[in-house]
């Protein structure tokens, strides 16, 4: 009989979602860090800012 021949598709597909999935988990620790360090949800205007000032201040 003669050999089969081992295709190499499912192990370069398999290698390549690995490497997917462990590059979108180290995207997800960079933005979670520096979403940590910033303390900020997103970018803020100013008139957001000024309006996030006054309810701080603003003495209840």
């Amino acid at each position: 009989m003669a050999e089969k021949s081992k295709s190499l598709l499912l192990p370069v597909m398999a290698a390549a979602v690995f490497a997917g999935l462990g590059r979108m988990v180290l995207q997800k620790v960079k933005a979670d860090r520096l979403s940590r360090d910033s303390r900020l949800a997103g970018p803020v205007d100013e008139k957001t800012r000024q309006w996030i000032s006054d309810v701080v201040r603003t003495p209840r």
